[in-house]
Protein backbone atom coordinates (compact mmCIF):
# COMPACT_ATOMS: atom_id res chain seq x y z
CA UNK A 1 0.00 0.00 0.00
CA UNK A 2 1.05 3.60 -0.80
CA UNK A 3 0.56 6.92 0.62
CA UNK A 4 2.44 8.77 -2.16
CA UNK A 5 0.42 6.91 -4.80
CA UNK A 6 -2.63 5.21 -3.28
CA UNK A 7 -5.03 2.46 -4.97
CA UNK A 8 -8.77 1.95 -4.84
CA UNK A 9 -10.48 -1.09 -6.04
CA UNK A 10 -14.36 -1.83 -6.78
CA UNK A 11 -14.58 -5.72 -7.39
CA UNK A 12 -17.83 -7.13 -8.30
CA UNK A 13 -19.45 -9.14 -10.89
CA UNK A 14 -20.66 -7.91 -14.36
CA UNK A 15 -24.29 -6.46 -13.25
CA UNK A 16 -23.73 -6.78 -9.66
CA UNK A 17 -23.88 -3.15 -9.25
CA UNK A 18 -19.82 -1.70 -9.67
CA UNK A 19 -21.39 0.66 -12.05
CA UNK A 20 -23.07 2.65 -9.51
CA UNK A 21 -20.17 2.44 -7.06
CA UNK A 22 -18.15 4.09 -10.12
CA UNK A 23 -20.16 6.92 -10.71
CA UNK A 24 -19.74 7.60 -7.31
CA UNK A 25 -16.39 7.92 -7.25
CA UNK A 26 -16.40 9.77 -10.28
CA UNK A 27 -18.67 12.50 -8.89
CA UNK A 28 -16.19 12.83 -6.07
CA UNK A 29 -12.52 13.02 -8.48
CA UNK A 30 -14.69 15.26 -10.11
CA UNK A 31 -15.76 17.75 -6.71
CA UNK A 32 -12.60 17.09 -5.47
CA UNK A 33 -10.04 17.40 -7.97
CA UNK A 34 -8.80 14.00 -8.28
CA UNK A 35 -6.78 13.58 -11.29
CA UNK A 36 -7.51 9.59 -11.67
CA UNK A 37 -5.66 6.80 -13.89
CA UNK A 38 -8.46 4.65 -14.41
CA UNK A 39 -8.63 0.85 -15.17
CA UNK A 40 -10.91 -1.24 -16.17
CA UNK A 41 -10.82 -4.91 -15.44
CA UNK A 42 -11.86 -6.67 -19.02
CA UNK A 43 -8.58 -5.25 -19.90
CA UNK A 44 -6.32 -7.67 -17.61
CA UNK A 45 -8.37 -11.14 -19.34
CA UNK A 46 -6.03 -12.77 -21.07
CA UNK A 47 -8.20 -14.15 -24.02
CA UNK A 48 -9.85 -11.93 -26.57
CA UNK A 49 -13.77 -12.59 -27.37
CA UNK A 50 -12.92 -15.73 -29.86
CA UNK A 51 -10.29 -16.77 -27.54
CA UNK A 52 -12.63 -17.04 -25.14
CA UNK A 53 -15.31 -18.87 -27.19
CA UNK A 54 -12.37 -21.69 -28.35
CA UNK A 55 -11.32 -22.40 -25.07
CA UNK A 56 -14.36 -23.46 -23.48
CA UNK A 57 -15.03 -25.39 -26.39
CA UNK A 58 -11.87 -27.19 -25.81
CA UNK A 59 -12.69 -27.19 -22.20
CA UNK A 60 -15.84 -29.16 -22.45
CA UNK A 61 -14.27 -31.32 -24.50
CA UNK A 62 -11.57 -32.49 -22.64
CA UNK A 63 -14.80 -32.63 -19.97
CA UNK A 64 -13.72 -29.23 -18.27
CA UNK A 65 -17.34 -27.26 -17.95
CA UNK A 66 -16.42 -24.83 -15.33
CA UNK A 67 -13.75 -22.67 -17.34
CA UNK A 68 -14.90 -19.06 -16.91
CA UNK A 69 -13.75 -15.35 -16.97
CA UNK A 70 -14.04 -15.86 -13.28
CA UNK A 71 -10.94 -17.55 -12.84
CA UNK A 72 -6.90 -17.63 -13.66
CA UNK A 73 -7.12 -19.20 -16.64
CA UNK A 74 -8.90 -16.52 -18.28
CA UNK A 75 -7.13 -13.68 -16.58
CA UNK A 76 -3.60 -12.15 -16.48
CA UNK A 77 -2.90 -12.07 -12.81
CA UNK A 78 0.10 -11.65 -12.91
CA UNK A 79 -0.13 -8.50 -15.18
CA UNK A 80 -2.89 -7.08 -12.60
CA UNK A 81 -0.26 -7.18 -9.43
CA UNK A 82 2.21 -5.84 -11.68
CA UNK A 83 0.06 -2.93 -12.56
CA UNK A 84 -0.77 -2.80 -9.21
CA UNK A 85 2.74 -2.37 -7.43
CA UNK A 86 4.39 -0.73 -9.88
CA UNK A 87 1.70 2.13 -9.37
CA UNK A 88 2.06 2.32 -5.42
CA UNK A 89 5.74 2.37 -6.43
CA UNK A 90 6.12 5.02 -9.17
CA UNK A 91 2.90 6.24 -9.54
CA UNK A 92 3.27 5.06 -13.63
CA UNK A 93 2.19 1.45 -14.99
CA UNK A 94 1.17 0.10 -18.34
CA UNK A 95 -2.96 -0.42 -19.37
CA UNK A 96 -4.49 -1.41 -22.66
CA UNK A 97 -8.29 -1.64 -23.28
CA UNK A 98 -10.80 -4.16 -23.89
CA UNK A 99 -13.36 -3.25 -26.77
CA UNK A 100 -16.81 -4.13 -25.64
CA UNK A 101 -18.76 -2.37 -29.00
CA UNK A 102 -17.94 -0.51 -31.92
CA UNK A 103 -18.87 2.54 -30.56
CA UNK A 104 -15.33 1.78 -28.19
CA UNK A 105 -13.36 0.35 -32.03
CA UNK A 106 -14.39 3.86 -33.26
CA UNK A 107 -13.26 5.57 -30.83
CA UNK A 108 -9.93 3.68 -29.87
CA UNK A 109 -8.82 2.80 -33.19
CA UNK A 110 -8.25 6.69 -33.52
CA UNK A 111 -6.51 6.93 -30.51
CA UNK A 112 -4.18 4.33 -31.07
CA UNK A 113 -4.39 4.27 -34.82
CA UNK A 114 -5.67 0.48 -34.63
CA UNK A 115 -7.90 -1.33 -37.22
CA UNK A 116 -9.97 -2.98 -34.01
CA UNK A 117 -12.95 -4.91 -33.48
CA UNK A 118 -15.25 -5.48 -30.45
CA UNK A 119 -13.62 -8.22 -28.75
CA UNK A 120 -10.08 -7.18 -28.94
CA UNK A 121 -7.40 -5.69 -26.45
CA UNK A 122 -5.84 -2.27 -27.91
CA UNK A 123 -1.95 -2.71 -27.19
CA UNK A 124 -0.20 -1.74 -24.09
CA UNK A 125 0.68 1.83 -22.90
CA UNK A 126 1.78 3.87 -20.45
CA UNK A 127 -0.77 5.62 -18.12
CA UNK A 128 -0.49 9.19 -18.21
CA UNK A 129 2.11 10.92 -15.83
CA UNK A 130 0.68 12.74 -13.14
CA UNK A 131 -2.21 11.10 -11.72
CA UNK A 132 -3.41 11.29 -8.29
CA UNK A 133 -4.70 7.68 -7.17
CA UNK A 134 -5.00 4.42 -9.13
CA UNK A 135 -8.85 3.44 -9.39
CA UNK A 136 -9.33 -0.13 -10.75
CA UNK A 137 -13.28 -1.29 -11.26
CA UNK A 138 -13.85 -5.09 -12.50
CA UNK A 139 -13.86 -8.57 -11.04
CA UNK A 140 -10.58 -9.49 -9.45
CA UNK A 141 -9.26 -6.02 -7.35
CA UNK A 142 -8.93 -7.88 -4.30
CA UNK A 143 -7.83 -11.52 -5.80
CA UNK A 144 -5.37 -13.56 -4.17
CA UNK A 145 -3.99 -16.65 -5.19
CA UNK A 146 -1.13 -19.26 -4.28
CA UNK A 147 1.21 -17.79 -7.18
CA UNK A 148 -0.37 -14.17 -7.04
CA UNK A 149 -1.69 -11.52 -4.08
CA UNK A 150 -3.43 -8.14 -6.20
CA UNK A 151 -5.17 -7.27 -2.59
CA UNK A 152 -1.76 -6.91 -0.60
CA UNK A 153 -1.28 -3.30 -2.78
CA UNK A 154 -5.02 -1.89 -2.48
CA UNK A 155 -5.74 0.66 0.04
CA UNK A 156 -9.35 0.81 -0.41
CA UNK A 157 -10.97 -2.22 -1.40
CA UNK A 158 -14.72 -2.02 -2.33
CA UNK A 159 -17.38 -4.67 -2.69
CA UNK A 160 -20.70 -4.75 -4.57
CA UNK A 161 -22.37 -7.72 -4.75
CA UNK A 162 -26.38 -8.72 -4.59
CA UNK A 163 -27.48 -11.35 -2.98
CA UNK A 164 -27.05 -14.34 -4.97
CA UNK A 165 -30.65 -14.99 -6.65
CA UNK A 166 -30.99 -11.23 -7.19
CA UNK A 167 -27.11 -10.92 -9.31
CA UNK A 168 -28.77 -13.86 -11.24
CA UNK A 169 -31.98 -11.93 -12.39
CA UNK A 170 -30.22 -9.05 -13.27
CA UNK A 171 -28.04 -10.54 -15.11
CA UNK A 172 -30.22 -12.76 -16.99
CA UNK A 173 -32.91 -10.01 -18.04
CA UNK A 174 -29.19 -7.56 -18.86
CA UNK A 175 -27.69 -10.48 -20.98
CA UNK A 176 -30.88 -10.93 -22.85
CA UNK A 177 -32.10 -7.41 -23.28
CA UNK A 178 -28.74 -5.69 -24.19
CA UNK A 179 -26.79 -9.02 -25.61
CA UNK A 180 -29.74 -11.13 -26.71
CA UNK A 181 -28.61 -14.45 -25.21
CA UNK A 182 -30.91 -17.20 -24.88
CA UNK A 183 -32.46 -17.94 -21.26
CA UNK A 184 -30.87 -21.56 -21.70
CA UNK A 185 -27.61 -19.85 -22.62
CA UNK A 186 -27.34 -17.84 -19.71
CA UNK A 187 -28.43 -19.77 -17.03
CA UNK A 188 -25.56 -22.59 -18.63
CA UNK A 189 -22.79 -19.63 -18.18
CA UNK A 190 -23.91 -19.15 -14.78
CA UNK A 191 -23.70 -23.03 -14.04
CA UNK A 192 -20.47 -22.82 -15.38
CA UNK A 193 -18.98 -20.11 -13.52
CA UNK A 194 -19.99 -21.03 -9.95
CA UNK A 195 -17.11 -23.03 -9.28
CA UNK A 196 -15.18 -19.98 -10.25
CA UNK A 197 -17.20 -17.46 -8.25
CA UNK A 198 -17.18 -19.27 -5.19
CA UNK A 199 -13.17 -19.94 -5.44
CA UNK A 200 -12.03 -16.22 -6.68
CA UNK A 201 -14.87 -14.01 -6.12
CA UNK A 202 -16.39 -14.36 -2.96
CA UNK A 203 -13.25 -14.37 -0.95
CA UNK A 204 -12.28 -10.92 -2.06
CA UNK A 205 -15.46 -9.70 -0.40
CA UNK A 206 -14.11 -10.80 2.99
CA UNK A 207 -10.93 -8.78 2.44
CA UNK A 208 -13.14 -5.61 1.08
CA UNK A 209 -13.04 -2.52 3.47
CA UNK A 210 -16.08 -2.03 2.97
CA UNK A 211 -19.48 -4.37 1.05
CA UNK A 212 -21.95 -2.95 -0.35
CA UNK A 213 -24.57 -5.77 -0.73
CA UNK A 214 -28.23 -5.12 -2.00
CA UNK A 215 -30.83 -7.14 -0.61
CA UNK A 216 -34.19 -7.27 -2.18
CA UNK A 217 -37.66 -7.15 -0.46
CA UNK A 218 -39.44 -9.08 -2.78
CA UNK A 219 -39.84 -12.83 -3.61
CA UNK A 220 -36.30 -13.67 -5.76
CA UNK A 221 -36.73 -17.07 -4.92
CA UNK A 222 -36.54 -18.63 -8.52
CA UNK A 223 -34.88 -16.18 -10.53
CA UNK A 224 -34.88 -17.70 -13.38
CA UNK A 225 -38.77 -17.07 -13.98
CA UNK A 226 -38.67 -13.42 -12.72
CA UNK A 227 -40.27 -10.82 -14.79
CA UNK A 228 -38.36 -7.82 -14.21
CA UNK A 229 -35.58 -6.76 -11.94
CA UNK A 230 -36.49 -5.74 -8.42
CA UNK A 231 -36.39 -1.79 -8.19
CA UNK A 232 -33.72 0.33 -5.54
CA UNK A 233 -37.12 1.15 -3.77
CA UNK A 234 -37.92 -2.37 -3.67
CA UNK A 235 -34.66 -3.05 -1.50
CA UNK A 236 -32.28 -2.51 1.08
CA UNK A 237 -28.61 -2.26 0.94
CA UNK A 238 -26.73 -3.27 3.77
CA UNK A 239 -23.02 -1.74 3.94
CA UNK A 240 -20.73 -3.33 5.92
CA UNK A 241 -17.26 -2.15 7.48
CA UNK A 242 -14.74 -4.53 7.67
CA UNK A 243 -12.81 -2.18 10.27
CA UNK A 244 -14.93 1.04 10.93
CA UNK A 245 -12.47 2.54 12.96
CA UNK A 246 -9.73 2.26 10.40
CA UNK A 247 -11.55 4.28 7.87
CA UNK A 248 -12.78 6.58 10.80
CA UNK A 249 -16.95 5.77 10.46
CA UNK A 250 -18.71 8.12 11.73
CA UNK A 251 -22.00 6.07 12.67
CA UNK A 252 -24.50 8.78 13.82
CA UNK A 253 -23.35 11.09 11.07
CA UNK A 254 -24.41 8.60 8.37
CA UNK A 255 -27.19 7.56 10.27
CA UNK A 256 -28.46 11.34 10.48
CA UNK A 257 -27.83 11.92 6.78
CA UNK A 258 -29.52 8.89 5.27
CA UNK A 259 -33.32 8.79 5.95
CA UNK A 260 -35.03 5.34 7.49
CA UNK A 261 -30.98 4.01 7.97
CA UNK A 262 -30.08 1.95 11.00
CA UNK A 263 -27.67 -0.31 12.34
CA UNK A 264 -28.16 -3.92 11.87
CA UNK A 265 -24.68 -5.16 13.82
CA UNK A 266 -21.86 -2.79 15.09
CA UNK A 267 -20.20 -2.86 11.86
CA UNK A 268 -23.02 -2.83 9.51
CA UNK A 269 -25.54 -0.51 7.78
CA UNK A 270 -28.70 -0.46 6.32
CA UNK A 271 -30.17 2.07 3.61
CA UNK A 272 -32.69 1.73 1.54
CA UNK A 273 -32.03 0.58 -1.92
CA UNK A 274 -32.70 4.00 -3.97
CA UNK A 275 -30.50 5.60 -1.62
CA UNK A 276 -27.37 3.87 -2.33
CA UNK A 277 -25.71 6.44 -5.05
CA UNK A 278 -25.97 8.82 -1.91
CA UNK A 279 -24.95 6.94 0.85
CA UNK A 280 -21.94 5.42 -1.26
CA UNK A 281 -20.90 9.35 -1.91
CA UNK A 282 -21.43 10.60 1.82
CA UNK A 283 -19.76 7.38 2.86
CA UNK A 284 -16.61 7.77 0.42
CA UNK A 285 -15.96 11.27 0.15
CA UNK A 286 -14.10 11.60 3.88
CA UNK A 287 -12.11 9.02 2.71
CA UNK A 288 -10.92 9.54 -0.44
CA UNK A 289 -10.08 13.36 0.70
CA UNK A 290 -8.12 11.92 3.64
CA UNK A 291 -5.97 9.95 1.11
CA UNK A 292 -5.41 12.99 -0.84
CA UNK A 293 -4.55 15.03 2.65
CA UNK A 294 -1.97 12.10 3.08
CA UNK A 295 -0.38 11.98 -0.42
CA UNK A 296 -0.07 15.74 0.00
CA UNK A 297 2.21 15.35 3.18
CA UNK A 298 3.96 12.43 2.01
Amino acid sequence: MSQKHPIVAVTGSSGAGTTTVKRAFEHIFARDGVNPAVIEGDSFHSLNRMQFREAVKKAEGEGNRHFSHFGPEANDFAALESLFKSYGETGMGKRRYYIHSQQEADELNKRFNTNLGPGEFTPWDDLPAGTDILFYEGLHGGVKTEQHDVVQFTDLLIGVVPIVNLEWIQKIHRDNAERGYSAEAIVDTILRRMPDYINYICPQFTAADINFQRVSTVDTSNPFIARDIPTPDESFVVIRFKEPEKLDIDFPYLLNMIHDSFMSRRNNLVVPGGKMGFSMEIILTPIIERMMAARSQA
